[in-house]
């Protein structure tokens, strides 16, 4: 039975006493913050201390949240997708600095030719969007996306301001990772990463864990524009999210298709605990329990500010490091400076903080505010107070 008004859902899971706010806190996102369902996991010391899920894994309320239960946490995959780029950098079959068609011969028309791996993990390459129009449904089909973008130019000149990379950014990443390895992001991301750590996080959904995902509540779209009436920059502001019209994942995020596919940007599935346990890696200097992600090294150069400031597609600032977001006063991750992670849209979120050895994971399936959103705030806010 849903639980009497003005009362959380029961709130399952485990929780050191010690952290006890993060509990509270997790349960006033049910009552004051409309959370519908949601589950939230901590690790500090590479020791998981919170690990709580509750409310409604469908939007009629009958289906509960479940240890278990997997959703599309969004732009929470673009760091992994990174941390795959970094691997390759780490084993020296891609150099950041060369340009992406040294491996991507395709890639270098139209003014691309010198577009670097850097440019891209940073936001910086002028490729935002797609500005031919594409069918709904094509974001599906890899070699539909990589083709059109093989034909775009840059928006702007590349390396010269950045831009959040909305949904691009994983095809951009992918076929630099199939070109290198001969393998999809996802499987890449799949045998070298979250396997060995044992993480539930997914990039491409096989079939067999459908029944896992919970139902993303996804409000309506706004009306479609008279392209012709825009200017070339609010056509670009546009295309970033509904260039194809389904691209962000409207009217497709809850169908077997959207799940199966490998769109590394826009639907990751995972769990609170999988994408924690990634972070906690991430915040060891790379590794824990014997299964090294990335190298030290590697990884410091992966978490320094490339990016900051003035966004010319989110139009407000941003911090970027190379396919990692990094704190800011506008939307801090934690009090600490060396704090990096991913927001995802409508909340999601994975992070970690190094110097308090710290990685939490966040997923949900209603669509909150997508910038400052109270709901991941009071959790992280609530973390701190355990520490």
């Amino acid at each position: 039975m849903p639980a009497a008004r003005g009362e959380p859902p029961p709130i399952e899971g485990v929780c050191d006493r010690r952290f006890a706010a993060v509990r509270d806190a997790f349960a006033s996102n049910f009552v004051e913050r409309g959370e519908v369902g949601a589950a939230v996991a901590v690790s500090v010391g590479g020791r998981v201390v919170v690990d709580l899920w509750g409310g409604w894994a469908d939007a009629r309320r009958r289906r509960p949240w479940r240890q278990e239960t997997l959703v599309d946490f969004f732009s929470v995959g673009k760091a992994f997708s990174a941390v795959c780029a970094h691997r390759l950098v780490e084993r020296g079959l891609v150099d950041l600095d060369a340009p992406i068609a040294r491996y991507w011969p395709e890639f270098g028309a139209t003014g691309k030719e010198d577009i670097t791996l850097r440019q891209v993990l940073s936001h910086r390459a002028g490729l935002p969007a797609l500005r031919a129009p594409l069918p709904d449904g094509a974001m599906l089909d890899w070699a539909t996306m990589t083709r059109a973008l093989e034909r775009q130019a840059p928006w702007w000149q590349p390396g010269t301001a950045h831009g959040y990379h909305v949904n691009t950014f994983g095809y951009l990443v992918g076929e630099v990772v199939r070109r290198t390895t001969g393998t999809t992001l996802g499987s890449f991301l799949r045998t070298e990463v979250t396997g060995p750590l044992g993480a539930d996080v997914h990039i491409g959904l096989p079939a067999s864990e459908h029944g896992r995902a919970a139902e993303f509540l996804w409000p309506a779209g706004p009306p479609a524009p008279d392209r012709a009436a825009l200017t070339d920059d609010e056509l670009m502001k546009w295309n970033v999210y509904w260039n194809p019209p389904g691209l962000s994942g409207a009217g497709w995020v809850n169908t077997a298709a959207w799940r199966a596919a490998e769109i590394p940007s826009t639907n990751g599935h995972g769990t609170a605990r999988g994408v924690a346990r990634v972070y906690a890696a991430l915040a060891r200097g790379g590794a824990i329990d014997g299964v090294r992600v990335l190298a030290a090294p590697v990884l410091r150069s992966a978490v320094a500010e490339h990016s900051y400031g003035p966004d010319r597609v989110l139009e407000r600032p941003s911090r970027f490091a190379l396919g990692f977001q990094l704190t800011q006063a506008e939307r801090p991750l934690g009090p600490n400076a060396g704090a990096f992670g991913h927001f995802g849209a409508g909340g999601s979120l994975g992070f970690c903080d190094p110097e308090a050895d710290l990685a939490l994971g966040y997923v949900m399936n209603d669509m909150g505010p997508r910038w400052q959103n109270p709901r991941n705030r009071a959790l992280v806010d609530a973390v701190y107070t355990g520490l």
